[in-house]
Formats: C-alpha cells, structure tokens, sequence
C-alpha cells in the first residue's frame, strides 16, 4: 500500500513539472479570428493582424497617436569627415507642435563615406544620451536628465557632462556598423519620454498628448519610445543618403521591448532586433519564468498601460502574450538574442517565444526559425527568424552585434 501510494506521488509530481515545462503549448493561438475561425489565407491574416494590434493596443501597450501633421527636421550638424573620414554625422533635431505645445529630440546619424549611396540603416534609442555612444568631442550633450549608472557615472545634478562622452560606446560599435556599410542613427529614451516613475508622463511627447492619459490604455512610456522611433523614420524617409526600405529596428532591454513594439506597429521597419528585451519583450510570460507582470507593473508602472495591471499574478492565464508581438513582425526578419546569465528575461522563454512565432512565419512562406530546440551557447541560426544564447549577463557585446551585422548583411545588402 505504501509502495502504491509512493508511486502515485511520483507520478503527480512528474505531471507538475511537466505542465510547467509545457506551459507554451498552451498559448493563445495566432492563427485562429477572435470568433474561432481559422486563418488560412493571407487576407484572414491581414484581419488577424488587425485584430491582434488592437488587443495589445487595449490590453497592454496602451493607445498611441498618429503621424503629427505640425512636425519638421531641423539639421543642425553636417560634418562629411567624421571619425576619422571614415563616416559623416548629421544631428537632427525633431520639432513636433501639437494642441499649442511643441516637444523635440535629437536624432543623431553616423553614415559610412565609402558604401554606396543610398545606404541601408539601423536606428535604435539609447540609455545614457546621443555623446555617450562614441567620444566625438562634436556630439551634443543632451539637455534631458542623465541617469548616474555605471554607463554613465559622470552626470552633475542629473546633467550631462564632458566626462559622459563615449561611456555607453561599448554598446554602440560604431567603426563596426560603419564598416559594415551601414548608418547608425540613435535618440535618447529621455528625450523621448522620461523613464522616471515620478517623472511618467510628464516631458517629451507626453506633454503633446495628455488626452490620451485619461484613459485605461493610455499612451504608454514603452509605447512613446517606439512611437519615437517611428518620427525616426519620418526623418529617415527625407534624407538622400538613407535607402528608407532597408532600415532595421534595434533595442536592447527595455529598449527592445519598445523595438518590438515599434516594428509590429510600423511596418516601414524592415527588420527588428530584440537584444535580451525579457518579460514584455520576446520571453513568454506564460511559462511563469523570470521577471512577471506584477513586476513590470509596481516597479516600472509607466512602461505599459494601465489597463495591463489587471493580469498582475496571471501570467500563465494571460489572453495573449509576447509571439503574437513577434507574429506582427512577420513576415519581415526579426533576431532575437539572449545571454546564458540574464536569468529575469527567461532566455528559454524568448527562444519558446520564437519557436511558436514560427508558425506564422512559415504559413506566411517563409523559412521561419531553423531550428526546434536551443541552440548551443554562442552559435548563431539564421532564418527569417534568427536566434542567439551567448555567454555572459545582461549586456549588449561584441559578439551580439556581430551576429546582427551578419544577419542584417544576409536581408538589408541583397
């Protein structure tokens, strides 16, 4: 009796850990209309498509106004001989005028000498200002907040200072990307819209819109960020060096959710690359894994809308979740990228959540993601889909950029 007893224990321990391992298995299906009908051709998906931006437009990212109709690109720096001849920069200041307000923020450029013009492009926001990204003594020191963090240990009284210049670079490699015929352009998140939680909504494109905070899907922090960098590609569009069809998305962390976001929602991105962007990024939150949206909504309640705080303790219950954001991609390129040591953005969550991605992918006649199951540490696979886990925490390295460089080489140089 007591052997008996001991086995049925074993056995309904080992179908617990079995449904926590399979958890994915049962997500909300991309391929299926909210009223049960089945997709099976590309209009249903286009609806489909529709459908789904809506749910996280209500349900988590909140609502995000249009095009601005009052908005101009002011060209302030123009130096063809940068770093060292190699690349010309160009900063751009972004005015937007909208309800009697205006907001702005500087877009800064970097554009290889040497490629063929019009060039293909990545644009991405950065953490710690435009002059942190590389020591050109000639970039503008943003007038935003700077957080005093170890990439940016140099601020006075939340300012900017000389010292600041070029202590991110190590995330930005810019010879790198040059050499590789691509221009970088970059905006700084604060710019944008403040990250601070006593600050949420209050500076950048915030203050344009205040209608849209009286709402349960207002106008999210992650949702301004990619909005942001939508009015990227708007200057993007206007400038004669840039081939605007071949721009790619870049983010990384928080910045990678927004990325995400940014080219689900705007399909003029023609890639996206989502570095270790985690829970309301690329990972799935219905394997229970790493950082949960009770988190997400008591410690950075301004990133997503508060019509989201409602699934805080049900994230394995959850109607969506982060591969129908991949799904919207589709079936343009997407890279996803973890590290072995980021344990809070669930790496096995983000390559589960490109797995399932697949499906859409290859319904859309793709090549998908090439592979089933993990790849080992440190080797790249490319598809439509591509994937890395490399070695390593939290961080934006050498090695990562190499694999994107190779990635956006193989869709954006054809």
């Amino acid at each position: 009796m007591q052997n008996k007893f001991c086995l049925t224990v074993f056995l309904f321990s080992i179908s617990i850990l079995s449904f926590g391992q399979n958890k994915e298995s049962h997500l909300p299906d991309a391929l299926t209309l909210n009223n049960g009908t089945k997709v099976t051709s590309v209009k249903q998906w286009n609806d489909r498509r529709e459908e789904l931006l809506q749910i996280f437009r209500t349900g988590m990212y909140g609502i995000s106004p249009g095009q601005p109709k009052d908005m101009h690109f002011e060209v302030f720096d123009h130096d063809k001989n940068a770093l060292g001849g190699k690349a010309t920069r160009k900063q751009i200041t972004v005015h937007i005028r909208e309800n009697g307000k205006e907001a702005k923020f500087d877009i800064l450029l970097y554009i290889p000498n040497k490629a063929k013009h019009p060039v293909p492009a990545i644009i991405g926001i950065n953490f710690s200002g435009n002059h942190a990204i590389n020591a050109d003594p000639k970039i503008k020191l943003s007038e935003s907040w700077v957080e005093s963090s170890k990439n940016s240990p140099c601020t006075e009284n939340g300012k900017a200072t000389d010292a600041c210049r070029g202590t991110n670079s190590s995330q930005w490699p810019i010879d790198s990307i040059i050499d590789a015929g691509f221009a970088l352009a970059t905006i700084y998140r604060e710019e944008i819209a403040s990250d601070r939680k006593e600050e949420s909504f209050k500076t950048g494109v915030h203050t344009l819109y205040p209608e849209l905070q009286n709402q349960e899907d207002n106008f999210s922090t992650v949702a301004a960020w990619a909005w942001g960098l939508s009015r990227g590609m708007d200057y993007l569009e206007t400038d004669k060096d840039i081939n605007s069809k071949k721009v790619a998305v870049f983010g990384f962390s928080r910045l990678g959710k927004a990325a995400l976001w940014a080219g689900a929602n705007d399909t003029r991105f023609a890639m996206v690359i989502s570095n270790e962007s985690g829970a309301g990024g690329a990972k799935l939150f219905h394997r229970g894994i790493g950082e949960n949206i009770r988190r997400l909504n008591t410690v950075f309640p301004h990133w997503y809308a508060k019509s989201f705080r409602k699934y805080m303790d049900k994230d394995t219950l959850l109607p969506f979740d982060q591969h129908l954001v991949i799904d919207l991609i589709a079936p343009r390129p997407v890279y996803i990228a973890s590290a072995e040591g980021d344990k809070n953005s669930d790496p096995e969550g983000e390559f589960a959540s490109a797995v399932e991605a697949d499906k859409v992918y290859r319904f859309l006649k793709t090549d998908g993601l090439p592979v089933k199951e993990i790849p080992e540490l440190n080797k790249s696979v490319m598809g439509q889909i591509a994937y890395h886990i490399r070695t390593g925490g939290h961080d934006v390295t050498s090695f990562d950029w190499h694999q994107f460089l190779i990635f956006s080489n193989l869709h954006l140089q054809k």
